[in-house]
């Protein structure tokens, strides 16, 4: 599908403009060209229009109306230079003949980069009695516009666009990038002719995927199990490539159903292939335009653009939020926040795999004209912060489209028809700015499989900030191979819960406080241990402070997980065994053992877990499961974990 945006243009009629007033000109043959004129106008044929115009002017170079007629229609051939000279001659002949004259001229002078220029006639404008409420804040809008363009002019960001090269891009037109949060995946669409086709419907777009190699991205391929004779647009992966979120609009083709215009639908991945694709329905989808889906990396969370209609019936872009329930079901969409969101138009939303930083386009907010990119950083209560404008020359005078940033936080992706390119839209990249990046994320990967027939599992997967005790991802391993994928923002602790039904739950954690950004992934295949008699497993987030055995609130939330995997299996009997390294006497290590394994006995005691159903037992240092001459060995064998005695 594609993307279109619907301006809504309002031409007016100049002979209806000028019908309770008297024409400037009485020259019979210059008001004849200017009726001329204006019929053509009317009917879009702006090479005739202009020229009937001309010969208006010719017989009377001082007909007021005659410019301002030629100035909108070299405004609408995208002649701005042209049609600002059009709107100075009719300034200059009576500058109060109709003051709307200086605020077209701004418009005009501002598409074109002449913030000075825009911003002086803008303050001319409003100067004026009598200017309706709409004109005098889109005026206002502009001159705002113009004081933030011309600084950004005056402290240019660094901006260094690189094409991607073969892979990626080709003589047809590439746009909309999406990667992994592994950086090994990126996927885009391709807007391609098709041989044969004439007319409006000559173009398809397709879904095309590269994959990274040891330096280079591969000769990208079609998605051939989701594209189809239709039109395939803006795709979101999730932070581990198993879902993919993307457009369809219902046509004659009908290829895909959809509740109104454009919407969104979802494809799971099996192995290394997607499922057919889902309409999200209702509340996503509704009557109205939904396009242009980013998903959180806490596999939760979705943005998204609708097209809504404000009090007034004028029709804006917003972007939306939704949540996944427990049940899998969509909350109902709302404003991603009014700080982000305007009266105007904001698109291309982008959530970075840190779940911390947004990137969109505006053209509601202070900026260089058209559509900007602009960045919002969520904050400690959750909120958006306010939106920061990416600079100059990243934003210009023209519309800027969407922005992907790279998990690590370094590179940026857009799509240019700059010169020197494949052909039409290419991808680009360039290194982003300090000031405009994201927290950097790191990842860790794997897979999930029963440890004692190997079979690959499909199971669940949850990253808590062990600080805040928050779920910061929610997701599962592929189906087909059980592979997984999980983001790490730096800088903070996290414990990680695996967990199918028919076993014992995984936990491990990760300690990421003091890393600025991490290079190196975490590589971590998760076997998961039937539930039988015999089997353990060590409670990894399970903590103590040295020497002591009263539990770390941070211990809560593995506890927690352990309470609901203990109800959810009430035929199991078990043991908690406490475990130390050998630094300190064994009878002191055999009293410390002890008493950490009655500290978390009494904490599930006092959280309805049957006295009946278990049993505590310190072990000292007597069953090392590593080296104790080494930190990292003593770190392991200083533990809690959970043994099966026994399943009815």
């Amino acid at each position: 599908m594609k993307i279109k945006f619907i301006l809504l243009i309002i031409f007016i009629s100049p002979l209806f403009l000028f019908a309770q007033r008297e024409l400037t000109s009485s020259v019979p043959k210059a008001v004849r060209s200017f009726e001329s004129a204006t019929r053509f106008y009317n009917m879009r044929q702006n090479d005739k229009a202009l020229e009937s115009i001309d010969q208006a002017i010719a017989a009377d170079p001082k007909f007021i109306e005659a410019y301002m007629i030629k100035a909108n229609i070299l405004t609408d051939m995208k002649q701005n230079e042209k049609a600002i000279a059009a709107y100075k001659e009719a300034i200059a002949i009576n500058a109060d003949f109709f003051p709307n004259n200086f605020y077209s001229l701004a418009k005009v002078e501002f598409q074109s980069g002449l913030y000075s220029e825009a911003k002086g006639h803008s303050e001319k404008f409003i100067t004026y009695p009598k200017i309706s409420a709409k004109l005098m804040a889109s005026a206002n809008q502009m001159i705002a516009n113009c004081a933030f363009a011309e600084q950004a002019v005056k402290n240019p960001i660094p901006f260094l666009p690189i094409n991607m090269g073969d892979s990626i891009n080709s003589d047809e037109e590439e746009y909309f990038p999406a990667i992994t949060a592994d950086g090994k995946t990126f996927l885009f669409t391709r807007r391609l002719d098709i041989p044969g086709s004439t007319g409006l419907d000559n173009e398809q777009e397709d879904f095309y995927v590269s994959k990274m190699g040891k330096k280079t991205w591969s000769k990208a391929q079609p998605v051939s199990e989701i594209n189809t004779i239709d039109n395939e647009g803006a795709a979101s992966l999730s932070s581990d490539g198993q879902y993919l979120f993307f457009i369809g609009c219902d046509n004659d083709l009908h290829v895909r159903k959809t509740n109104g215009s454009c919407d969104i639908f979802l494809s799971k991945k099996m192995g290394d292939k997607f499922l057919k694709p889902r309409n999200l329905e209702i509340p996503i989808n509704t009557g109205s335009w939904e396009s242009m889906p980013s998903f959180s990396s806490d596999g939760r969370t979705l943005y998204f653009v609708r097209r809504i209609k404000d009090k007034n019936n004028v029709s804006q872009s917003d972007i939306m939020v939704s949540k996944i329930d427990d049940n899998s079901g969509w909350s109902e969409p709302v404003s991603v926040s009014d700080k982000i969101n305007t009266p105007y138009d904001e698109m291309y939303a982008f959530i970075h795999p840190d779940d911390q930083t947004l990137y969109f386009t505006s053209n509601g907010h202070p900026g260089m004209g058209g559509l900007d990119i602009l960045m919002s950083k969520r904050q400690p209560d959750g909120s958006w912060g306010e939106p920061v404008n990416l600079g100059y020359p990243i934003n210009t005078k023209d519309d800027e489209n969407s922005l992907l940033v790279s998990p690590d936080g370094e590179t940026a992706y857009f799509s240019s028809d700059r010169p020197g390119g494949k052909g039409g839209l290419d991808i680009y990249q360039f290194s982003l700015y300090e000031k405009m990046r994201p927290q950097p994320v790191t990842y860790m990967k794997g897979k999930v499989f029963d440890s004692e027939t190997n079979k690959v599992l499909s199971a669940s997967f949850e990253l808590i900030d062990l600080a805040t005790g928050k779920t910061v991802v929610s997701s599962t391993s592929n189906v087909g191979n059980g592979e997984f994928l999980v983001a790490l923002p730096t800088g903070k602790s996290y414990a990680l819960n695996v967990s199918k039904e028919g076993y014992l739950f995984y936990s491990e954690n990760f300690e990421l406080k003091n890393a600025k950004t991490s290079t190196e992934p975490y590589n971590k295949d998760v076997p998961m241990k039937p539930i039988k008699a015999g089997e353990s497993m060590v409670l990894k987030n399970i903590f103590f402070d040295t020497d002591k055995y009263d539990l770390k609130d941070e211990s809560k939330i593995e506890l927690g997980k352990l309470i609901n995997f203990l109800k959810k299996n009430p035929t199991i009997r078990f043991e908690i065994s406490g475990h130390t390294d050998n630094v300190g006497t064994k009878p002191y290590n055999q009293g410390l053992s002890e008493r950490r394994a009655q500290s978390v006995y009494d904490y599930l005691l006092k959280n309805s877990i049957p006295a009946d159903r278990m049993a505590s037992k310190g072990y000292g240092d007597s069953k090392p499961l590593a080296d104790n001459t080494t930190e990292a060995g003593r770190k392991q064998n200083r533990r809690t974990e959970f043994l099966i005695t026994e399943v009815k």
